[in-house]
């Protein structure tokens, strides 16, 4: 399980295709830490760590198939950074919301609004069952835990401080980009029981 705090960017060193199969290498400020079977939530999807080159400060994961044609990871290439976060540890700091790092499907940015002092993010995706955003609830995109306004839908905005926008890939985002969305996993399980 995750947060949505996202802990630092890694930069994408390396992508390998092996059959259906994706694998990336990611260097990481804190690649020297992480052990093999490791869950690590990258631009918000949960994947395993299969090596770990602590002298390189890099680690590979791999994407499957039905990983790569639900979220912008068949679009990653080398010197894309992602945003980062290791799974919650048992005694750690719940600061954000729960995130199980299984993306739903991808968003498109609509606009990027700089308001002098925070930027504001509209998003739009397909409507569907469990697809529920809600006034000043949760939402996930790119492994970012945010709060989203002005929903409907099929779209929504957020509000962007200084310090994600500095600290993650927001910065980088532009409109006509894909983004993983995780929606909230409590939001999901009532829209399940209420036949949405």
């Amino acid at each position: 399980m995750f947060t949505g705090i996202v802990e630092t960017l890694g930069t994408i060193t390396d992508v390998k295709t092996e059959g259906s199969n994706r694998h990336f290498t990611v260097a990481a400020p804190f690649a020297h830490e992480l052990q093999i079977d490791q869950s690590v939530a990258h631009d918000g999807v949960c994947l395993t760590v299969v090596a770990v080159d602590a002298v390189a400060g890099t680690h590979v994961v791999t994407a499957i198939d039905e990983t790569l044609q639900k979220t912008n990871l068949g679009s990653w290439a080398p010197g894309r950074q992602v945003n980062l976060e290791r799974c919650l540890s048992a005694n750690g700091r719940f600061d954000g919301h729960i995130v199980q790092g299984h993306v739903d499907l991808t968003a498109t940015c609509e606009s990027v609004t700089d308001q002098n002092g925070s930027w504001l993010y509209r998003f739009r995706h397909e409507p569907g069952p469990s697809r529920v955003t809600v006034e000043k609830g949760s939402i996930c995109i790119n492994g970012t835990s945010l709060t989203c306004f002005d929903s409907t839908d099929d779209s929504f905005a957020v509000a962007i401080i200084p310090y994600t926008y500095e600290h993650t890939t927001f910065r980088h985002l532009r409109p006509g980009d894909l983004v993983n969305l995780e929606f909230d996993i409590v939001g999901k399980y009532v829209a399940k029981l209420l036949g949405k």
